[in-house]
């Protein structure tokens, strides 16, 4: 049985898709991406404007003449990541070879895929908010409040206080949350959309708080490449990235709360179409072969690279 068909492959990226979105913790950043547009295969055009303020008005003159500029800023994506799977003629079952590619595939997306956009996006914020000095400090266990007060207060004097904001927060500081007499009470339930599905989060005065896995809240991360391997002068494998996947890096350090503007950040996505071959097209193997790639990257426009603050430690 071949399934080597537009409509699979069609439906089935369609599929992996909406898990690249709803998946992530970091998902809703895809809902920024309004006015994108691709220039090339990793290159996207995001706009940014930029507006005269106000001047005197003139009663014998009239209106001073303003400008509105309104340029449209090329990023590159850097993380072009793949992966091939084969599955053998004969590891077919009776729910065919359609459905059980899409349950290998759509658990590589959820187990492999959804932790790494979270790992490189979450990172990439907290490395923005260290560069720029917009870091809190304190103890999480006794100073939960005041710390999350602070970061709340240093986005909203950059912003406004009617920007929505979100916060990030690893499962330390998650447990001071819940802990601290004076964050706890105010916790609540509140509706966030991600996508096109609407979930429930808890929220601490009407900002949603996303728990996160501490895996996943690493200031900085080794993404493998998934074939490189290393030897010392005796043949020894000292540096092996067969496995692909990530892992911190050595110096990184924990990202213990993350709080920011929703609208600052757009996670920028292009997933290639997923390509099947059939046991008659694959040369190397008798076995359906599936070939995904994806590129995506995290963009925080320049004006709202001042609007990033963590606490690291």
């Amino acid at each position: 049985m071949s399934i080597n068909t537009l409509e699979f492959c069609e439906k089935l990226t369609g599929e992996l898709d909406k898990l690249f979105v709803q998946g992530p913790v970091t998902g809703f950043f895809t809902d920024n991406v309004l006015r994108s547009k691709f220039v090339g295969a990793k290159t996207v055009l995001l706009p940014e404007m930029e507006l005269s303020g106000l001047g005197d008005y003139d009663r014998d003159t009239g209106f001073i003449k303003g400008t509105v500029t309104v340029s449209n800023q090329p990023y590159t994506l850097r993380m072009d990541r793949a992966r091939s799977f084969q599955l053998d003629r004969e590891d077919e079952d009776e729910t065919g070879i359609a459905n059980l590619a899409g349950q290998v595939l759509g658990e590589f997306v959820r187990t492999r895929v959804v932790p790494e956009v979270d790992a490189y996006c979450l990172s990439k914020l907290a490395g923005l908010a260290v560069t720029k000095g917009h870091t809190v400090s304190g103890t999480p266990a006794t100073e939960a409040f005041k710390m999350f007060n602070e970061a709340c207060a240093a986005v909203q004097n950059e912003v406004g206080f009617d920007e929505p904001l979100v916060c990030f927060v690893n499962p330390t500081v998650w447990a001071a949350i819940q802990n601290s007499p004076e964050l706890s009470r105010h916790i609540s339930v509140t509706e966030f959309k991600k996508g096109d599905v609407y979930y429930e989060v808890k929220s601490i005065n009407g900002i949603p708080l996303f728990p996160v896995a501490d895996n996943r809240m690493k200031s900085a991360y080794v993404f493998n490449d998934g074939a490189t391997i290393t030897k010392d002068e005796n043949g020894e494998i000292i540096h092996d990235e067969t496995a692909g996947g990530f892992a911190p890096a050595e110096n990184a350090q924990s990202i213990g709360l993350l709080i920011l503007p929703k609208k600052a950040a757009s996670l920028v996505k292009k997933t290639e179409r997923v390509r099947t071959f059939d046991p008659s097209q694959n040369q190397a193997a008798d076995a359906y072969k599936f070939d995904y790639r994806t590129y995506y990257d995290l963009i925080v426009k320049n004006s709202a690279a001042d609007s990033v603050y963590a606490y690291v430690y």
